[in-house]
């Protein structure tokens, strides 16, 4: 079997845009991967062309050696654009082996622990500004069956942030606990805004309401200064998303930084980066926690480790999207009690509809984060998942 093409799908989803890969080859296999990177498509693109260059005429079974090849071959190793088209054409490769032997990844990579995976929601606030507006969409959300969810209480605010400010955030969140009730987990995301004493005072302020944990307290260039945080919060810190790579992990857990990890299938290397990261964390019992914000094929990808860790923990995904997500891939997420059942179809066990996807070509977003519209993430037509 040999590679025969790599085309590279750029889908409009309103607040960002999926990055999707295909990989052709001459026995009439197809592998998919997702890469999406927000705000960064074109040098994503790029940097996928680069390794399509290497893949043609490769056999695309020969995964580890791909992955170890085009990683040592690029020189200027890691870094975000790199390893998501690494992490594309990985997700891609195994999506091939498992459709050539007529199995699921996971069966591939030692089989299930799991049947289904606990999850939490993100996106479920979607245009809500004030504390009563996310308490409203909250218990909207628990009426469909969730059973925990993420959000940013934190506005535009960067590295400090006043006391007005921090007692709006402490508003919405007490508002949010209020309307869900005791049992419903919480997961304060903070979005490496803060600097160590502000991260510290947050984690301590946020404590009487029992959050789940609270991620990325502080940038991720340090994590130093992210374990600075830790040893003084009365709650778990998470973080990840933005390391790539168990070369960078290590360091996480030499320091000891953080709680849960969550790397993101579709940045830290793809699938078995993956699977390795989870067993070093395994090792040092630390729950696997993946990000996972992105599109369906990243969720495909992620649920055949959410199927194979031990220590896997919960998963995130999206509240809703564009409602036209369900045409772009045959995508079918069975959700019961705030779980997702874990399929067993060949591969990643997903299609792509190349003419859907043309269909939503690139449009331009920028980052939200910072301009206090972090809510803005969804049309008025949306479709629901619960």
């Amino acid at each position: 079997m040999k590679v025969t093409d790599v085309k590279t799908f750029v889908v409009d989803c309103f607040r960002t845009n999926f990055v999707f890969v295909k990989i052709y080859t001459d026995e009439g296999i197809t592998g998919v991967g997702e890469g999406t990177l927000e705000y960064k498509e074109h040098a994503l693109v790029g940097a996928i062309e680069h390794l399509k260059n290497y893949l043609l005429g490769k056999d695309p079974r020969q995964i580890e050696k791909h992955y170890h090849d085009i990683y040592r071959d690029a020189y200027w190793r890691g870094g975000v654009v790199l390893m998501s088209a690494l992490s594309a054409v990985e997700m891609a490769l195994w999506d091939i082996l498992g459709k050539s032997l007529g199995v699921p990844v996971y069966q591939l990579l030692g089989g299930k622990v799991n049947e289904d995976c606990r999850i939490y929601i993100n996106g479920w606030f979607a245009g809500a500004k004030t504390p009563a507006e996310f308490g409203a969409k909250a218990k909207e959300a628990v009426k469909k069956g969730v059973t925990a969810m993420k959000w940013d209480p934190f506005g535009k605010n960067y590295l400090q942030i006043s006391n007005k400010d921090l007692n709006t955030a402490l508003e919405c969140i007490g508002a949010v606990r209020d309307a869900v009730g005791p049992e419903v987990d919480l997961l304060i995301e903070a979005h490496g805004r803060f600097d160590v004493p502000t991260g510290i005072t947050i984690a301590k302020e946020v404590a009487q309401f029992k959050p789940m944990l609270l991620e990325e307290p502080v940038p991720p260039n340090n994590l130093e200064a992210l374990k600075a945080v830790r040893d003084k919060s009365p709650v778990p810190i998470s973080a990840g998303e933005r390391l790539y790579t168990r070369y960078d992990y290590n360091e996480l857990f030499r320091l000891r930084a953080a709680d849960y990890i969550q790397p993101d299938v579709s940045h830290a290397g793809g699938i078995m980066e993956l699977k390795k990261i989870a067993a070093i964390a395994e090792a040092n019992y630390i729950p696997f926690a993946p990000h996972n914000p992105s599109g369906p094929i990243a969720n495909a990808a992620t649920l055949q480790l959410a199927a194979c860790c031990p220590n896997f923990c919960i998963l995130e995904i999206m509240y809703s999207d564009v409602d036209y997500r369900k045409h772009i891939t045959n995508e079918n997420l069975i959700y019961e009690n705030g779980r997702i059942k874990i399929g067993d179809a060949p591969g990643l066990g997903i299609e792509l509809c190349e003419e859907e996807c043309l269909k939503h070509p690139y449009v331009e977003h920028n980052l939200r984060h910072y301009t206090g519209a972090l809510t803005d993430i969804r049309p008025p037509k949306t479709e629901f998942y619960f």
